[in-house]
């Protein structure tokens, strides 16, 4: 599922125009980036929550020539399912 078939979906369960639900969802993607570049987390219970996760620098391979290379540290976003999603998913 895109982002197209994601709002079709929703305004075709609430009622509410695809024009809106497009509005929220960015916004609602617009708000978790900013909270996430400032280290913060956002719960919704019962779903998941988002935060980030510091990588520490570690040595890699590079695959074109086999040579190690420094992979430098680095922040990457998680998304960690809470309990109600995961039991959707049994």
């Amino acid at each position: 599922m895109n982002k197209k078939d994601l709002i079709t979906e929703i305004a075709e369960r609430t009622g509410v125009a695809q024009k809106d639900v497009g509005t929220v969802l960015e916004g609602f993607q617009n708000v978790i980036e900013s909270e996430l570049q400032n280290e913060g987390k956002i719960q919704l219970i019962g779903f998941g929550s988002f935060e980030t996760k510091t990588r520490s620098a570690h040595m890699g391979i590079n695959p074109k020539t086999g040579q190690q290379i420094l992979i430098p540290e680095t922040r990457v976003p998680m998304f960690k399912a809470g309990k109600r999603l995961k039991e959707a998913l049994k």
